[in-house]
């Protein structure tokens, strides 16, 4: 990334990324070398960044709702939380306070969330098959073992279908050089050129 800055003569960039792409310690190096990031965020780390959220207004959104606030850095990491849920109002990341944690841009969608849903019940369908031996496949999510046979995760389940609609954005970009909403529009911008891109190498191929 550096040697790309410097042959085009770069002063600032942003490195956007999709969120299976860069891992934790990708992000630690972008940001040691002085990179701006934006990258996905999995909708699993969603309970822990939200659980602020989720104490105080409950697990139902709006269309559009937007929430800013931290995400620890290192997910495996116990010991580091991301926002206090004794506390309501969300922290706004400052990088000399909160150095163990990134930023973090949760979004909710009532278009998301009623395709998520209509995912999750095919999902849903394909565990129940299986778990009443309609169907042979390996373990589909939302099956688990017990006692030697295959019961439906209802907990899982559960956890899915409350995260319906919200998708996370990660940065180390400060609110007061991008506000929550430039975040998600920035990512969203270089996956319609991308895309833009792959449909026009579909045209041109023979």
């Amino acid at each position: 990334m550096k040697q790309f800055q410097a042959r085009h003569g770069i002063a600032d960039m942003v490195v956007v990324a999709d969120a299976g792409m860069l891992s934790s310690s990708n992000l630690r190096e972008l940001d040691d070398a002085g990179l701006r990031f934006i990258v996905g965020s999995r909708v699993t780390k969603a309970p822990k960044d939200l659980e602020s959220h989720f104490r105080w207004h409950g697990t139902a959104f709006t269309d559009g709702q937007v929430i800013d606030t931290i995400t620890p850095r290192d997910q495996r990491g116990t010991a580091v939380k991301a926002s206090d849920p004794m506390v309501r109002a969300e922290p706004v990341w400052d990088p000399s306070v909160h150095a163990k944690s990134w930023r973090a841009v949760w979004a909710y969608s009532t278009k998301r969330a009623v395709r998520d849903n209509k995912t999750l019940t095919l999902q849903e369908n394909k565990a129940r098959a299986v778990v009443a031996g309609e169907k042979a496949a390996r373990t589909p999510r939302f099956v688990k073992a017990r006692n030697g046979a295959s019961v439906l995760d209802e907990a899982s389940l559960a956890r899915a279908r409350g995260l319906v609609g919200l998708k996370g954005y990660v940065t180390n970009i400060e609110a007061d050089l991008m506000d929550a909403r430039e975040v998600i529009a920035s990512y969203h911008a270089l996956w319609q050129v991308e895309a833009s891109f792959r449909m026009s190498k579909t045209d041109r191929a023979p």
